[in-house]
């Protein structure tokens, strides 16, 4: 008489929590996403609080782009709908735009809830005055009419931000390092350093324009005057900071003195060098609006300006949101390039 063996399947046991946890998955992503009508909801309201709503007369011509307003918002809700009620399966590229949108999504309710309060305050009712508020419509009138003024100004105010941020971070970073290493130059360099770092690039404006051969050189020492004192400042704090046994190991195996700059000291200070970066990039912006607005005749500052100089607020309003995606866009990168270069650090800083 013989028995039969049990025939064991490697990796049956295995498969079936993988395959319950796909299951799973499935039948989440199955199921409506609740905020995400929500939101659809909320934009399909703002365009029809827009589109059947008229405009109040204020007088001159009707607001531009009020039907466009209305139809963009609208285009918004379908797409919202379409990602909260299907199912996200197989295309990677719509996965990752849905885990990009389901984290914001409260912010995808609330925005379109204070569009709808700007736009009744403004286009419908007239409670806030024109023309120093205007509506949500009248941002998207100034890029299609002015579209080529106001790119000019972005561009150029991103030419010389960098220009500016590029030489004071590079010499910033150079007196740092030397300072942090030599006795010599933190002798001599540290206290003029903590003497004149901390007084504001702004507060020598009227020395720089009138020594320095033209208004845009002046604004590009402004701005690299702002960035050059928290990168050296943190750079030097970096290198002085550096442990001693480092530098023995290193020794020991025979290192020169340039080994143990580039390859210890520079290391093992890049995570204060970013954060010196991180607050020179926030000052240079300041210090390039009010450069741009005393003396350079072009880039967002003298946009700002010339904006105010004609009552156009709503040009003004664009300028001002122009300039916030620039800023936050450009410190969204250096994160970026911080989190690539400290890939062991990544996550301890955000943004």
């Amino acid at each position: 008489m013989s028995t039969a063996r049990p025939r064991w399947r490697l990796g049956a046991t295995d498969a079936a929590p993988g395959l319950e946890r796909e299951q799973a998955q499935d039948s989440r992503k199955a199921v409506p996403w609740r905020t995400g009508l929500l939101a659809a909801a909320a934009w399909t309201g703002l365009s029809m609080l827009t589109l059947l709503w008229p405009n109040k007369e204020i007088g001159f011509s009707e607001w531009a782009f009020t039907q466009e307003f209305g139809i963009a918002a609208l285009a918004v809700a379908l797409l919202l709908l379409a990602s909260a009620a299907l199912p996200v399966r197989g295309v990677r590229r719509v996965r990752r735009i849905d885990r990009w949108l389901r984290p914001a999504g409260a912010w995808l309710v609330a925005a379109p809830l204070l569009l709808a309060l700007w736009e009744t305050l403004t286009a419908k009712l007239g409670a806030l005055p024109p023309p120093f508020f205007a509506p949500p419509q009248s941002l998207i009138d100034v890029v299609h009419e002015d579209w080529q003024r106001l790119g000019l100004s972005t561009l150029y105010s991103l030419r010389l931000l960098l220009n500016g941020i590029m030489l004071g971070a590079v010499i910033g970073f150079l007196t740092g390092v030397w300072i942090g290493w030599s006795r010599i130059a933190g002798y001599w360099l540290h206290p003029l350093l903590r003497f004149l770092g901390p007084v504001p690039a702004s507060a020598l404006l009227p020395l720089a324009f009138f020594f320095a051969p033209s208004s845009y050189s002046a604004a590009v020492f402004l701005v690299a005057l702002a960035t050059f004192f928290p990168v050296a400042v943190l750079t030097w704090s970096g290198v002085a900071s550096v442990s001693k046994s480092y530098y023995d190991v290193a020794r020991t195996l025979g290192a020169s003195p340039w080994f143990l700059v580039l390859r210890v000291a520079i290391p093992a200070a890049l995570p204060q060098v970013f954060v010196g970066l991180f607050m020179g990039l926030g000052a240079s912006f300041s210090v390039l609006i009010t450069a741009e607005m005393m003396g350079v005749k072009a880039g967002l500052g003298w946009y700002l300006q010339w904006a105010q100089g004609w009552a156009a607020y709503a040009n003004m309003y664009t300028a001002l949101l122009v300039m916030a995606v620039l800023c936050s866009g450009l410190i969204t990168l250096l994160f970026t390039v911080r989190d690539r270069t400290l890939s062991w650090q990544k996550g301890t800083v955000k943004w």
